[in-house]
């Protein structure tokens, strides 16, 4: 792989690592205030609290997989030598 590709994966894993967290903010958002209206409960707590807390730790960790297995690629860091 080239400085060049390199640098171009490297771009590319941040610009969808800044995706993934403007998908988890607007998700937050939408659990904490767009179910605030909502009568529902789960284990006894309203569903916004519910879906603002464990919701978006589920959500984050199938952000994560999917940026682990999309994304991110392993590669070596290491400059190349021009021996």
């Amino acid at each position: 792989m080239t400085e060049k590709e390199k640098y171009r994966q490297v771009c590319r894993e941040a610009a969808a690592t800044g995706v993934a967290l403007l998908l988890l903010i607007v998700f937050w958002l939408f659990a904490g205030f767009g179910l605030a209206g909502s009568s529902s409960t789960i284990f006894h707590l309203p569903l916004w609290a519910a879906a603002s807390t464990v919701g978006v730790w589920i959500f984050a960790i199938a952000l994560v997989w999917a940026l682990t297995k999309w994304v991110f690629r392993d590669m070596d860091l290491e400059e190349e030598s021009h021996d």
